[in-house]
């Protein structure tokens, strides 16, 4: 029953916020070209989301290795849909790049074409990339991080898979750091029942960011290692 109040609540707080940013962007869209306001209401909903069940617990590491006043190509480990939200504890104003197919969800695809996050077509490799790179290079020339799962897809195991190069790319395309962030608990949001998991806990560990420096001296098959080595120990960390 109480998960049942849940999905209510969750769909009410969507319809609500949905409205706002709309109206959001129609207003502010003149003069808010990175669109700070949306992504605060995006940032609002998923606060709503993580801080209304008074049972789950959340750590929040590393904020300390984040200069705000730079843009990104952000790395998560990827475990469910929930690791979308679970990033707005990263104070950031920063663009998905995701599948088409979570453009097809009713609300959540409508929310992320008003973000301005990125849809790409996994079927259609380089021209996926070449937009990952043209709209990516655009948002970080407007002050914005891009945010990216490196493993392309969920992880089914809990393990961390092999990285795929998309990001990496973009970043020495760019000329920005990398900013790895480790996900733990965002596959345990739910059980397998679809019930609400009430005991659920959440762990964001921002890592320090590869200097643009050592992202452009690497190779790219070594600088996607190099993170995925930085984000597996910490993961296991975390773990234990």
């Amino acid at each position: 029953m109480l998960s049942i109040i849940f999905y209510i609540y969750v769909l009410i707080e969507l319809t609500l916020f949905f409205i706002l940013s709309v109206l959001a962007l129609i207003i502010c869209f003149p003069f808010d070209k990175p669109r700070r306001v949306v992504h605060e209401l995006s940032r609002a909903i998923c606060m709503c989301f993580w801080c209304v069940p008074p049972t789950w617990k959340r750590k929040i590491m590393g904020l300390e290795n984040i200069d705000k006043s730079k843009s990104y190509v952000i790395v998560i480990n990827h475990n469910s849909m929930a690791d979308i939200l679970a990033l707005y504890f990263v104070p950031l104003n920063f663009r998905w790049v995701s599948k088409r197919e979570v453009f097809r969800i009713p609300y959540i695809g409508q929310l992320l074409s008003i973000h301005g996050d990125i849809a790409i077509d996994r079927s259609r490799g380089a021209d996926s990339m070449r937009k990952v790179t043209e709209q990516g290079k655009m948002w970080i020339g407007r002050g914005v991080s891009i945010a990216m799962f490196p493993e392309g897809t969920r992880s089914k195991s809990g393990q961390m898979g092999r990285f795929k190069q998309g990001a990496f790319a973009l970043a020495k395309d760019a000329g920005v750091e990398i900013l790895p962030i480790v996900l733990h608990g965002t596959r345990d949001v739910l059980k397998k029942n679809y019930l609400v998991n009430w005991r659920n806990s959440l762990t964001v560990s921002v890592l320090p960011p590869i200097s643009a420096e050592t992202v452009q001296s690497m190779e790219t098959a070594e600088l996607m290692e190099h993170t995925r080595t930085m984000m597996c120990e910490e993961y296991e960390k975390i773990r234990k």
